[in-house]
């Protein structure tokens, strides 16, 4: 049985609209489906500004795993930062420069393009800075967070 992610899609839009950002976690009953078209966007409160995020699949509060989109205005610069657990991103439009420290240097980034992909694990430092609108998907394993490495950073502040 299929379960298109329209059906999921008003879910995600009241979600969006109550509360913490969560969809239906994918369980393997059948597939799950969508269009990029269908996807609900909305505010990032931990990162302002700027960024839009689409909930795919799962709760980022819960211990279980969640898939998410982010799209980034063209020259948003992502602070120094930490997340609790694993962080995988694929670059799907756009480019992402990247990189690993806890000072944002633009000059020590490392262009991630479409298609391109990075890793990182929890607790690493990392910034970077979007160059034309850019949309990459993220997936973990939650509880998901983000903390700034100076708090005047964190738009939450």
């Amino acid at each position: 049985m299929n379960k298109p992610l329209v059906a999921v899609a008003p879910i995600l839009a009241l979600m969006l609209a109550a509360g913490p950002l969560q969809a239906e976690t994918y369980r393997g009953d059948g597939h799950l489906i969508g269009s990029a078209d269908a996807l609900e966007w909305g505010p990032v409160g931990s990162m302002g500004e700027g960024a839009e995020i689409a909930i795919i699949e799962g709760s980022l509060s819960e211990e279980e795993p969640f898939t998410m989109r982010l799209r980034l205005e063209d020259g948003y610069q992502i602070k120094p930062h930490i997340h609790p657990a694993y962080e995988r991103v694929t670059v799907l439009e756009g480019t992402l420069h990247f990189a690993h420290g806890e000072r944002y240097d633009e000059d020590d980034t490392h262009a991630l393009e479409e298609g391109d992909f990075a890793i990182m694990s929890p607790g690493d430092p990392m910034y970077g800075h979007a160059e034309g609108e850019t949309v990459f998907q993220l997936h973990g394993t939650g509880p998901w967070g983000i903390e700034y490495l100076d708090p005047a950073d964190d738009p939450r502040n």
